[in-house]
This record gives structure tokens, C-alpha cells and sequence, in this order.
């Protein structure tokens, strides 16, 4: 059943469909994404398939599908998009019944086409897709399909390397966008696609001694797309949205939380295959007995693990964060398991940031 928007604003949606990156290696990220997160490759499209300008691989892992994408010229626009950015994502993708219809009304309501509506056949499966523009030079497309993955253009591919770590899907998305320009965003995902404010977290939620920032979390109404958007706020340094913003030079995707059933399980297992992790200290888990309360978890296990922990009104949550995942301090991941918790950690949220802080005090950019 389509859901999305709100019972006076209809904008039918299905949930997350893809995220796509751009990189300046697509076999590499494939590989990294297959070796240390256990995402198994699942398509191929590029000059064996046709294609002779880009390649691209397309990874699942229970419902979270990843393309990645790189330019094999480097007049491309991915190669100079990575030139100016670093790998990043270029694609929130969005599933639509239809898409052609989606396109249609989210222009309506103001969107700029990214790209227009068109099908993709092959290998027996047919997708509708379309495209639009949304903070910097990300897009949002949406995808109407059969259910069929990879892409009907892709080539498939048997992996049977690939060993999942109990990642599910994909939970929220988070963007970063400049001073000022947080309110504007928020409209834009009210009036186009009926999204409505969950959470609001200001300066003095989300701060240290040193930064702060602001965030609002838009989301459908069901909680399938939930996509917070953060924005500076004045500190004494600079901040973690101000260092993503100065090298990735734009607008964008800062981090993307993939839901897991077994958070233990999948942080030892990707701790276990060198994936780097954000450690937080010691001190954190003195009162961790306090903030987990009834949510039955191993300590020491958490500990060892540097798992965080939370509690709504709703319930529990457990989450970590990967370190950046390039060389420039913008995109990671955030791994985490939902005990009836609808929140994003907000306890954590101080420990979290300390953390960042002192990696971006290694970088000399605090």
C-alpha cells in the first residue's frame, strides 16, 4: 500500500527505493561496500553491457540498495562532480507507484526537473523513473517498478562472496545545508511531497563546548522516509556541518542510518573486517546501567563495542557511526537498531559530536 504525506496533503510514496553515489572508483566502493558492510553485488552496467561513458554496480543487503557509479572520462560530468565534491551521494531515490505521475505533481508544487520521465526495460523486469532537484546537487528520483532489482538495464550478477551483517534497510537520510537555508528545505519537503515536521532540535539540544547545529527531521507520516536536515549554528569553532560544507563544497547527503535487527552482531562483524568506527569514551557508559534501563543488553558488550544507547517515549534505540568513509570529512553511515524508539539518540547526541570534534581536531579543522 502507497503511503506518504498527510490525509490533507496526499503524495503517495513507498519508502527509500536507492541511494546512489558518485565515486571516482565504482569497482573500489563496490568492494568495500561488498568486503567490509556485506553488501552483495547484484548488477553490473558499462562498457560490456553498452554503456561507454560510466560504470556502475548495484549492491543490496536485505532491503537497502546501494548503485555506485564512476565516469570513465574525465570531461564526465560524475568527474568533475567528484572533482569538486569528493564521492558522495548523488541520488536519493524514492519508490512512487507511479512516476510519471509523482514527476508531474512534485512539479506542480514547485520542483525543478532533474530529468524527465522515462521507462527502463530489460531482463524481463520494466521501471518508470523520473527525476528531481533537491538540496545542492543532490536529486531525489522516482521509481516506479515491479519489485525487480538491479535496474532492468543492468547486466546481473551472481556474487557469492558477499557475507551480509544483518543490515534490514534504510532508516533515515540526513542532509546538510548552509546557514539560513534549513527553513527553506523544510518547506520544500512540506509543499512538495506533504512531509511534515517530527522532531525540532536547536543549538542547545546539539552542542559542546565548541559547535553547535540545528536540525528539523521532515518524514512522511509512517515512518518509512525520514530525512533529517541539519544547518550550523554559531560557536566557538567551527562546526561539524561547517567542515562538511567546506569540502564538499556544497549542500548534501551527510550521513545515511541503515536499520539492523542484531546491532551487536553487525558492529562485530564489520569491527571484525577493519570497517573503522567512531570511538566514543569511557565516561560515556559510567551511568550507561541508567540510560538503557529495561532494554536487556550486555553491557560490557556494549562497551567494548562502542555502541551508544537512547530512550523515547516509545521505547529503546541502540546506534554507532562509521568513521568518513573517503578522504574528505563528509559522508558515513550510522548503524542502528530500533527497540520502539521513533527518535534519532538525541542523548547522544553530545557524546557524538564530541567525537567528531576530535577527529576534526586530528584534521586541524576545529
Amino acid at each position: 500500500m502507497s503511503r506518504g504525506g498527510t490525509p490533507s496533503d496526499p503524495f503517495p510514496l513507498n519508502g527509500f527505493h536507492h541511494i546512489e553515489f558518485w565515486t571516482d572508483n565504482a569497482y573500489q566502493s563496490a568492494q568495500f561496500f561488498r568486503s567490509l558492510m556485506g553488501f552483495a553485488i547484484e548488477g553490473y552496467r558499462g562498457p560490456e553491457t553498452g554503456v561507454r561513458d560510466t560504470a556502475s554496480w548495484a549492491l543490496r543487503q536485505g532491503e537497502a540498495r546501494f548503485i555506485v557509479t564512476g565516469s570513465l572520462f574525465p570531461d564526465h560530468p560524475i568527474s568533475r562532480h567528484v572533482l569538486e565534491h569528493g564521492p558522495g551521494v548523488h541520488d536519493v531515490a524514492l519508490s512512487v507507484p507511479d512516476a510519471e505521475a509523482a514527476f508531474e505533481q512534485a512539479v506542480a508544487r514547485g520542483a525543478e526537473a532533474a530529468y524527465k520521465p522515462e521507462e527502463l526495460n530489460g531482463g524481463g523486469s520494466s521501471w518508470g523513473r523520473a527525476g528531481i532537484h533537491t538540496y545542492g546537487e543532490t536529486i531525489h528520483s522516482l521509481i516506479s517498478s515491479d519489485g525487480s532489482w538491479p535496474p532492468p538495464d543492468f547486466e546481473p550478477f551472481a556474487d557469492k562472496v558477499a557475507r551480509p551483517v544483518g543490515l534490514a534497510r534504510i532508516d533515515h537520510v540526513v542532509g546538510n545545508v548552509g546557514l539560513g537555508d534549513m527553513d527553506r528545505w523544510v518547506a520544500f519537503y512540506e509543499e512538495i511531497f506533504g512531509f511534515v515536521l517530527l522532531r525540532h532540535f536547536d543549538e542547545k539540544q546539539i552542542s559542546t563546548e565548541y559547535s553547535a547545529l540545528m536540525s528539523k527531521v521532515v518524514w512522511d507520516g509512517s515512518g518509512l522516509i525520514k530525512m533529517p536536515i541539519n544547518e550550523p549554528a554559531t560557536g566557538r569553532r567551527k562546526s561539524q556541518i561547517e567542515e562538511y560544507l567546506d569540502f564538499y563544497r556544497s549542500p548534501g547527503v551527510q550521513h545515511i542510518a541503515i536499520l539492523t535487527d542484531d546491532i551487536f552482531r553487525t558492529v562485530g562483524e564489520v569491527r571484525e573486517r577493519g570497517l573503522m568506527m567512531m570511538n566514543v569514551p569511557d565516561s560515556y557508559y559510567a551511568d550507561i546501567a541508567e540510560r538503557v534501563g529495561e532494554m536487556n543488553v550486555d553491557e560490557a558488550e556494549m562497551r567494548r563495542l562502542n555502541i551508544l544507547a537512547d530512550t523515547d517515549e516509545g521505547g529503546g534505540l541502540l546506534q554507532i557511526f562509521t568513521r568518513m568513509l573517503q578522504d574528505r570529512p563528509t559522508v558515513f553511515f550510522e548503524f542502528i537498531e530500533r527497540r520502539g524508539a521513533t527518535g534519532f539518540g538525541e542523548g547522544n547526541f553530545k557524546a557524538l559530536f564530541e567525537a567528531i570534534e576530535r577527529d576534526q581536531a586530528a584534521r586541524g579543522n576545529l
